[in-house]
């Protein structure tokens, strides 16, 4: 059985009501929702929240809510791995034959159906731990600046401060979308971004991360300049 399981947690500072908060016409959590039912990749699709709001709007959406996560897994610091670990035991211990798992955020519009389903066929295929989406920066990470503590500033790595921008190695980053992995590996906790790890690709133009109140109002134009475009 394949496992699509999204954790929801309520509670976001920053963007209060975030997981359900309208976004370009539907609560930002549909469109995860959305995407991994319209996949076909996946047997059972779970919300992981501590929310009754939450709860109830992603059931209403097609999710099934089989429990309401506790408050040792819903703080502020907890991890991914143990929230996915907390669901897929939970699977087990009814009696579930669980083989692969698709971790995939909530907060993830970008989402599309075939990179689900290509990146469930790369895992397959490769027999790696997870497959993950990421992209990549959108400047050369070697050539990075900082402010230390006296306000100056300095080079990350200014051995590279003369060195050609297309002479630096390609650096990649988490895209924040969703993370495919064996059942094992999640259970066992193996790190995410392990050498036994895949990238499953996405264009700069589909990535954007959606922490505070101007993450959100960028997402919002990126999408509806995508959306146009199609």
């Amino acid at each position: 059985m394949k496992v699509a399981i999204i954790p929801a947690r309520g509670g976001s500072k920053r963007i209060p009501g975030k997981n359900v908060k309208p976004f370009c016409g539907k609560p930002m959590i549909a469109w995860s929702i959305q995407a991994a039912l319209q996949s076909g990749c996946f047997d059972r699709v779970l919300v992981s929240t501590d929310s009754h709001e939450i709860a109830s709007c992603a059931e209403g959406l097609g999710a099934e809510i089989p429990f309401i996560r506790p408050a040792h897994l819903s703080d502020d610091h907890t991890p991914t791995i143990p929230v996915v670990q907390h669901a897929i035991n939970f699977l087990l211990e009814q009696g579930a034959q669980v083989q692969q798992v698709c971790c995939v955020y909530a907060t993830a519009p970008f989402i599309q159906v075939n990179d689900l389903q290509q990146a469930l066929n790369q895992l397959q295929a490769t027999q790696a731990d997870y497959v993950f989406s990421a992209t990549t920066f959108t400047f050369p990470i070697q050539r990075a600046i900082r402010l230390d503590k006296a306000g100056c500033v300095a080079m990350f790595y200014p051995e590279h401060a003369s060195t050609r921008s297309q002479d630096l190695e390609e650096a990649f980053h988490d895209a924040g979308q969703f993370y495919w992995g064996t059942t094992e590996a999640w259970l066992e906790g193996r790190p995410i971004f392990g050498a036994e790890s895949g990238l499953y690709l996405l264009p700069r133009s589909r990535v954007q991360d959606i922490d505070t109140p101007e993450d959100w109002v960028r997402a919002e134009l990126m999408f509806r300049a995508l959306d146009h475009g199609q």
